[in-house]
C-alpha cells in the first residue's frame, strides 16, 4: 500500500516530536536528581567577616589603659624622681611627646609601620595609608581572626608609639632643651621606632625570622633603653652630678605613677592578643606574677646589699618586672613569668645601681638600667621559657632567634640615635646653658615654677 507523502511527513514529525519530548523529560528528571548532589558537593561560600564586638570592646579598653601609662602614669613616675626645679619640664616632656607622636602617627607612622611596603616590605611599610587614607569604619584589622576596626588597631599601636620615646626622656632628665626634644623625638619616631615596629609586627624580616615579641620587648623597651643610653653618653652628665644632691623631690608622685603604669600594663600586654580570649587572660596573669616577683626581688636584693628596702627600689623593681615580662607575656606559663620576674628584679637592680656607678654614665632615671636591660632579659628568657601549651607559636622559639632580634634592635637603635642627636645638635643644640640648667628647666624652658 502506498502511503501518501504528506502522511509520511506528518508521521515522521510526530515520531520525532515524541522522541524529543521523551528525551527532554529524561534530561529534566536527571537534572532534578543531580541538582541536590551538585549543590552538596559545591563548597560553601566563605562568610563575610563581621566586627567582633567583644574583641572591639576589650581593645577600646586596652587602648585607654596604655595611653594612661604615659599620661599621667609615666609623667608622674618620672616627675616625682627629679628635683623640684625640673618637675614641670619633666611632666611636660611626656605630655608634649603624646601630642607630637599622635599627629605624626596619624600622618605617616601607621602607614610606614603597618601597611604593605611592596618590594621593601621586609624593611618598611608603604605610603598607601598616609593620613589614614582608605581606612573606613567598615575596615577590619585581621578580618576572620581579630575582627576589630582598623581605626581601633591604629589607635592601640599609637599608644605604643607614644610611650616608647617618652621612656627615653628618663635617661636625659634635667638637661635637654625643649626645642631639641621636639625635633629629636619627631626624627626618632620615624627613623627608629617605625621601622623596628614594622620589622617585628608589620610583616618585616624579624617577625618572619621567628623573633618572638608579644607586646614590645624589642620594639619598645630595648629600643627606648638603648636610645636612652646613647642620649646620656652624648649629652654628658648633669651639672653637679656626683657632688650635688639629686634626690627625688616627691616619691609619692612616683608611687602613683608606678601604680598607674602597673594597671595600664594589662592593656599593654593582655591587649596585644587583640582579642578577649584565653591567651589574653594568660598574658594578664603573667604580667601580675612577674611584676610582683620582680618588685620583691629588687627589694630583697637592695635590703641585703644596701641594708634598707627603699620605696624607690620596690617601685623600680615593679617596673623592671613589667618590662621583662612584656615580650614573654603571651608565650610563657605563669611559672615562666615568675622566673622572668625574679631574674629581672635582681639583674635590673645591679644594672641601675651598681653598673651605672661602675661606668660613671648619668642615666638620670634609669631608662637604660630598667628598660634596656629588662627588655633584654625578657626577650632572651622568652626563647628559653616559651610554652607551646600557652601559645602554639612558642614551639618555634629559640634563644638564637631571640639573640638575633636583640642584636639587630640594639645596633640599629644605637647608630640611628647617635646620628639623629648630632643632626639636632647642629640645628639647635642639645643642652641649655649651664646657668639655665642650674636654675632649673621649669623656669628656663617654660617660664613656670612649682610653688
Amino acid at each position: 500500500m502506498n502511503i501518501p507523502s504528506t502522511l509520511k511527513t506528518t508521521g515522521r514529525a510526530a515520531l520525532l516530536g515524541t522522541l524529543a519530548l521523551a528525551a527532554l523529560g529524561s534530561v529534566a528528571a536527571f537534572a532534578q536528581e543531580a541538582a541536590p548532589a551538585a549543590a552538596a558537593a559545591a563548597p560553601a561560600a566563605a562568610p563575610t567577616p563581621v566586627l567582633d564586638t567583644g574583641n572591639t570592646a576589650w581593645m577600646l579598653t586596652s587602648t585607654a589603659l596604655v595611653l594612661m601609662m604615659t599620661i599621667p602614669g609615666l609623667a608622674l613616675f618620672y616627675g616625682g624622681m627629679v628635683r623640684k626645679k625640673n618637675v614641670l619640664a619633666t611632666v611636660m616632656q611626656s605630655f608634649a611627646i603624646t601630642c607630637l607622636v599622635t599627629v605624626l602617627w596619624f600622618m605617616f607612622g601607621y602607614s610606614l609601620a603597618f601597611s604593605d611596603g611592596g618590594g621593601m616590605n621586609a624593611y618598611l611599610g608603604g605610603t598607601s595609608k598616609f593620613f589614614h587614607h582608605g581606612i573606613t569604619t567598615a575596615s577590619l584589622w585581621l578580618p576572620g581572626v581579630a575582627n576589630i576596626p582598623e581605626f581601633v588597631f591604629s589607635m592601640f599601636q599609637m599608644t605604643f608609639a607614644i610611650i616608647t620615646p617618652a621612656l627615653i626622656a628618663g635617661a636625659f632628665a634635667e638637661r635637654f632643651k625643649f626645642s631639641a626634644l621636639l625635633i629629636f623625638m619627631a626624627l626618632w619616631l620615624l627613623i627608629v621606632y617605625v621601622p623596628i615596629a614594622h620589622w617585628v609586627w608589620g610583616g618585616g624580616f624579624l617577625g618572619t625570622a621567628g623573633v618572638l615579641d608579644f607586646a614590645g620587648g624589642t620594639v619598645v623597651h630595648i629600643n627606648a633603653g638603648v636610645a636612652g643610653l646613647v642620649c646620656a653618653l652624648v649629652l654628658g652628665k648633669r651639672e653637679g652630678y656626683g657632688t650635688t644632691n639629686m634626690a627625688p623631690h616627691n616619691l609619692v608622685y612616683s608611687v602613683i605613677g608606678a601604680s598607674l603604669l602597673w594597671v595600664g600594663w594589662f592593656g599593654f600586654n593582655a591587649g596585644s592578643e587583640l582579642a578577649a580570649d584565653g591567651l589574653a587572660g594568660a598574658a594578664m596573669l603573667n604580667t601580675q606574677v612577674a611584676t610582683a616577683a620582680a618588685a620583691l626581688a629588687w627589694m630583697f636584693a637592695e635590703w641585703i646589699i644596701a641594708k634598707k628596702p627603699s620605696v624607690l627600689g620596690i617601685i623600680s623593681g615593679a617596673v623592671a618586672g613589667l618590662v621583662a615580662v612584656t615580650p614573654a607575656s603571651g608565650f610563657v606559663n605563669p611559672t615562666g613569668a615568675f622566673i622572668v620576674g625574679i631574674v629581672a628584679g635582681v639583674v635590673c637592680y645591679l644594672s641601675a645601681v651598681k653598673v651605672k656607678h661602675m661606668f660613671g654614665y648619668d642615666d638620670s632615671l634609669d631608662a637604660f638600667g630598667v628598660h634596656g636591660v629588662g627588655g633584654v632579659v625578657g626577650a632572651l628568657l622568652t626563647g628559653v621559657l616559651a610554652d607551646p601549651a600557652i601559645n602554639s607559636l612558642s614551639s618555634g622559639a629559640s634563644l638564637g632567634k631571640q639573640i638575633y632580634g636583640v642584636a639587630v634592635t640594639i645596633v640599629w637603635t644605637a647608630v640611628a640615635t647617635f646620628v639623629i642627636l648630632y643632626v639636632v645638635k647642629a640645628l639647635v643644640g642639645l643642652r641649655p646653658t649651664t646657668q639655665e640648667e642650674v636654675e632649673g628647666l621649669d623656669i628656663s624652658q617654660h617660664g613656670e615654677v612649682v610653688p
